[in-house]
């Protein structure tokens, strides 16, 4: 079978190997630039590609006319689509008569959308997966191929979620690819009434609010974990980045409004309900550093108030 793959990040490469490795034909690869403000932690999939000789694509969007007109030109029997981040036209969808696979980093018909990894985590779910789906008009809308789950602890974060991700992706490929490539998938139509739609976030979403509970701040904490740009918020005027902490839902200490730093050791600050114990912090700029190196360094205070400016 002949196909054409859209693919970014860590699901990108895993996809596209994982068709070659079931014996499919990839006729080019369409792809982004890596984006110079972004971290970059994954293995680049355009690379890949073209060590193994395969054309690769990297337009500003996958709907121009150049694309639909190289798309005609292969005549691909399918497309596949692993974490590409733009949404594809009907018309591509049109080219392979609905044959179109896309695999979303979720259980659908939960956290359709942007971000879900993020989502999932500040929401505080503990079952998280990933879905094999057919392309439609809809965002993450189309008939289930095939899912695959995996826990998520209590101890987890971004970071520690993506390879556990990336093997349910291996996983789930290995099992699902044979079938497409055979035309024996079976398809599961979405219970729409269980769906839940998510947007993109932003940076500037790692904002704290203090006035949240402790358990809703530390689910902020670990969803924009390393690799992503971090839960902050500002200790005298300058911007307090928390990678790691845990809670408890008691308040051990009365009369502290939230945001208030009610013990130096260990670091805690009150919540709404409950307080937040921080594991590890910086201020941008500065290294990240112990809790005890940095209370000392920032001579901190019982009573500081950590704010958003």
């Amino acid at each position: 079978m002949k196909v054409v793959v859209f693919a970014y990040n860590i699901l990108g490469l895993i996809g596209l190997k994982s068709l070659l490795d079931a014996g499919f034909e990839v006729a080019a690869l369409v792809t982004h630039e890596d984006d110079p403000n972004e971290k970059i932690y994954f293995d680049s999939v355009g690379e890949f590609a073209k060590n193994k000789g395969i054309s690769v694509f990297t337009p500003s969007s996958p709907n121009t006319p150049e694309i639909i007109s190289i798309l005609n030109e292969i005549k691909p029997d399918a497309i596949f689509s692993f974490y590409y981040r733009q949404m594809i036209s009907q018309k591509i969808l049109d080219i392979v008569n609905g044959k179109a696979y896309n695999l979303h980093g979720s259980l659908l018909p939960k956290y359709r959308g942007r971000c879900p990894i993020n989502w999932a985590i500040l929401n505080g779910e503990t079952e998280h997966g990933v879905t094999l789906h057919m392309m439609v008009k809809s965002a993450d809308a189309g008939d289930i191929v095939d899912m695959q789950s995996f826990p998520i602890l209590e101890t987890d974060n971004a970071g520690t979620v993506q390879p556990k991700m990336a093997e349910a992706a291996k996983i789930l490929l290995k099992r699902a690819l044979p079938l497409i490539l055979n035309g024996k998938e079976q398809l599961k139509v979405q219970d729409v009434s269980k769906s839940s739609y998510f947007g993109g976030r932003k940076a500037e979403d790692g904002k704290i609010d203090w006035n949240k509970t402790a358990w809703e701040i530390n689910n902020l904490i670990r969803a924009v974990a390393d690799p992503f740009p971090g839960a902050y918020t500002y200790l005298n005027g300058k911007k307090f980045i928390i990678w790691e902490a845990v809670f408890t839902e008691e308040k051990k200490a009365e009369n502290f409004s939230n945001g208030q730093i009610v013990s130096l050791s260990p670091l805690s600050i009150a919540a709404s309900s409950g307080e937040l114990i921080i594991k590890k912090c910086q201020i941008e700029g500065d290294s990240i550093m112990s809790v005890d190196s940095f209370v000392k360094k920032y001579t901190l205070t019982l009573g500081s108030i950590l704010k958003n400016q």
